[in-house]
């Protein structure tokens, strides 16, 4: 009994650590192509900003952002929060 309640206090732990934004990563890699991102090459979604490496990976993106972010957020990439500044709209180079 006591293994079992040790076992699932590690389990517990292990889960709210691996939720925590300290284990976060910041975006390094395009999404799309896995190259270095280009910090001028961006698309703002749902409050996020996603980096890309070139030129054709935010249309990419944007066929199904969903399958992109899920990636994202699977790696424990934590993207940026788009600025209060910038408009709504992309921004494409």
């Amino acid at each position: 009994m006591k293994k079992l309640i040790l076992l699932c206090a590690a389990a517990t732990v292990f889960a709210f650590l691996s939720l925590s934004p300290a284990w976060a990563a910041p975006q390094t890699e395009c999404p799309v192509m896995g190259g270095t991102i280009n910090k001028e090459l961006y698309v703002d979604y749902k409050g996020e900003r996603v980096y890309f490496c070139c030129a054709g990976c935010p249309e990419t993106f944007k066929k199904n952002p969903e399958k992109y972010m899920k990636k994202l957020k699977a790696e424990g990439i934590e993207l940026e929060k788009v600025p209060a500044e910038a408009a709504p709209a992309e921004k494409k180079q």
